[in-house]
């Protein structure tokens, strides 16, 4: 009458182990392999382009222009395909700011050599989670009726999404663009928060998250 109970917990045993013995690398379960690349503490993993003020308050970054330029907070790692999950909120006004992915910058400086940016410009009518690449311009606007998404002094929910030439956009709940570009500029590169601001520009950013979906 006990044969079935031991046997039982034997099995239970092995099966256990085999899980825990898994080979090195494998990836993560559909669900579990979100990563934090913010730890809300202070910027490790992140590199400062430019001179603008990147600080950490209260378990957000603080972007906050400085000068006149340009200034990015960028990813040690690169990256090709991901969903990239963050909230953000604008501060005072003037300048804009954005979520560049595929980017790279000029040796010493500021000057962005490649990559697109998901906007982020709380002004209304000003575009947030449109397409702009560098060199190219506007690559996609959301819609009239969401431009109106965009939440003014509060935070903002942004899932972005880039797999391959994919583009999607959701801000707030909302899918504000999914594009799919026919002549993407690059395809790796790190990502970037961007103070684009002349002196006025004032960000904030928390709960970075990131799944990352590159194969090289």
């Amino acid at each position: 009458m006990r044969r079935f109970p031991i046997c039982l917990s034997i099995a239970l045993f092995v099966a256990a182990a085999a899980a825990q013995a898994q080979p090195a690398g494998k990836p993560n379960p559909p669900g579990e392999d979100w990563v934090k690349i913010f730890n809300g503490k202070d910027l490790s993993g992140w590199k400062e382009i430019g001179h603008e003020k990147w600080t950490v308050e209260d378990g957000a970054i603080h972007g906050f222009g400085i000068t006149k330029e340009y200034g990015y907070l960028m990813t040690e790692k690169k990256y090709t395909d991901f969903h990239l999950s963050l909230k953000f909120k604008c501060e005072g006004t003037g300048g804009n700011s954005g979520v560049f992915f595929h980017v790279d910058f000029k040796p010493g400086t500021a000057d962005v050599s490649q990559g697109p940016q998901f906007e982020i410009d709380c002004t209304l009518m000003h575009h947030t989670a449109g397409v702009y690449d560098v060199g190219r311009g506007w690559v996609v606007w959301p819609s009239p009726e969401n431009e109106l998404v965009v939440r003014a002094d509060d935070w903002n929910e942004y899932l972005l999404k880039v797999e391959g030439n994919r583009y999607v956009a959701r801000l707030n709940g909302v899918v504000m663009v999914d594009y799919t570009d026919p002549r993407p500029s690059a395809w790796d590169g790190g990502i970037a928060l961007q103070l684009h601001s002349g002196g006025k520009g004032n960000y904030r950013f928390k709960d970075i998250w990131i799944r990352d979906l590159s194969k090289r």
